[in-house]
């Protein structure tokens, strides 16, 4: 499990309380020619930890292990783009065939995320945790998820981290699982996620689709089992989702007529065709 260093830091800040007219922060301390990231001088951080260890280090407080930073870098990844068709794409590119500057058209994609885009992380940390709490309240694993499952169905509400609009199966999701479990980070929380999926599978007529486990609720599972907080459940996702922003914003400035009618269904690919990475790259 990872480090609780940001609850090290609440502690600290119990004990050593600001000055009258002073706050606190722990993440970054600026002095002349020095620059701090958590403790560690950035000029050394750079080179030495990935993006995605930076970044761990930011949000969590601890720089994090090999086997950690190598699952994290892999959920960053994993959300990194899907194509045109997300409101928060379509947000961006509307916003940038206006002619309006970079930072606009990806802050108008960002401004896209809701609980139904971007936003079902958090809520499916949320869930776990109930189901957890009733396990650790006496009932069996499989009986919570049972219960969860039929609490969502009384509610005609879809499960947190569950079902796809395109996937039948989220290849994305898959892979996160093999990796956590290559790398022995399954906690509590990624075995209900696949107890409330063999539930759903039960129930699978009541649902009227296919409800695949998604990315969202991969990365659910696996960052709660990380440590990380409900609130940053979310964060991880917008950090992950910003180049892929950015590079929709650049494509639709630079390849696109101005003040077009954006219909994403009238879009055709003309990329790469698939190619594998390079045998030395994990």
């Amino acid at each position: 499990m990872a480090s609780r260093k940001i609850d090290q830091d609440k502690d600290r800040r119990v004990q050593s309380p600001a000055a009258e007219g002073r706050w606190q922060t722990a993440l970054t301390s600026i002095t002349p020619n020095k620059i701090l990231i958590r403790g560690y001088p950035v000029d050394e951080m750079m080179g030495r930890l990935s993006f995605a260890e930076a970044v761990y280090l930011l949000l969590m407080g601890e720089l994090p292990t090999p086997s950690i930073g190598r699952m994290f870098n892999a959920i960053l990844v994993s959300s990194i783009d899907h194509g045109v068709t997300p409101p928060s794409t379509m947000a961006a590119r509307n916003v940038a065939t206006t002619g309006a500057p970079m930072k606009d058209s990806v802050a108008a994609g960002i401004l896209g995320f809701g609980p139904h885009h971007g936003g079902d992380i958090e809520s499916c940390m949320r869930f776990l945790d109930n189901g957890l709490a009733m396990v650790r309240g006496g009932k069996k694993l499989q009986d919570a998820a049972n219960a969860l499952v039929e609490e969502c169905l009384s509610q005609e509400q879809t499960p947190p981290g569950f079902g796809h609009r395109f996937h039948t199966r989220d290849p994305r999701a898959s892979r996160l699982f093999q990796m956590a479990l290559e790398l022995e980070l399954e906690g509590e929380h990624v075995p209900m996620l696949r107890a409330i999926e063999r539930a759903i599978e039960a129930r699978k007529d009541k649902f009227g689709r296919p409800m695949p486990v998604n990315v969202d609720g991969a990365i659910a599972a696996i960052s709660a089992d990380l440590g990380f907080d409900h609130e940053l459940g979310n964060a991880v996702f917008l950090v992950s989702r910003l180049p892929g922003l950015i590079a929709h914003a650049h494509e639709e400035r630079t390849r696109q007529t101005p003040m077009r009618q954006i219909d994403p269904k009238d879009h055709d690919y003309d990329g790469s065709d698939e190619r594998r990475l390079p045998g030395n790259r994990k």
